[in-house]
């Protein structure tokens, strides 16, 4: 069994549907890929928009692309409290009854009646990646991250398996912060 995957940092960021993004950039407007990210498929963006809540704004926050069937803003609950948003912790795309909030681009906003969540800490499988790894999907295990003064274990840790996805945990950078995980950090499974 292969129980060390690599650990990283999710920033804030901000996925839209297709009509957000034409109303925010402009009618037809295709996002900009700057960087791919480690999911097969998934990219950081040129384009930034600002994130208004109820108490403050933070500004110059990236897109991931491609588009998404609803738009959906993450956030620790750091940014959290800064906008004023009691944002849950939820899986990315379990939007159902959550905060809503204003968003700001260039050509417009779109106020969005949902979205605003802390992602669930995760880690993305292909399934013989979980299967190498002892894993199912949907299973909740511990993960150890070792560090200078820091170490940290992660319990409620999600396994996500698809066959689009590579072997990656995903965390916040609140997280990030506390288990000091910067750089190239590897974490160890924990059942």
């Amino acid at each position: 069994m292969n129980n060390k995957v690599l650990v990283e940092t999710s920033a804030r960021h901000v996925h839209l549907s297709r009509a957000d993004l034409d109303v925010l950039f402009g009618k037809g407007y295709e996002l900009t890929n700057k960087k791919d990210l480690s999911q097969p498929g998934q990219y950081a963006c040129e384009e930034r928009v600002t994130v208004v809540g109820p108490k403050k704004a933070i500004e110059r926050v990236g897109i991931l692309g491609p588009v998404r069937p609803a738009s959906q803003v993450e956030v620790s609950f750091t940014d959290a409290r800064t906008l004023g948003i009691s944002a849950p912790v939820r899986e990315s795309g379990d939007i159902a009854g959550t905060p809503g909030c204003k968003l700001v681009g260039p050509n417009g906003e779109v106020e969005i009646a949902n979205g605003v969540i802390v992602a669930k800490r995760h880690i993305h499988f292909t399934p013989a990646e979980a299967a190498e790894a002892g894993v199912n999907d949907k299973e909740i295990v511990k993960v150890k991250v070792t560090s200078e003064g820091r170490t940290t274990i992660f319990d409620d840790v999600v396994v996500r398996v698809n066959p689009n996805f590579s072997a990656a945990m995903h965390i916040d950078t609140d997280e990030s912060n506390a288990s000091a995980a910067f750089g190239l950090v590897y974490g160890e499974i924990i059942k």
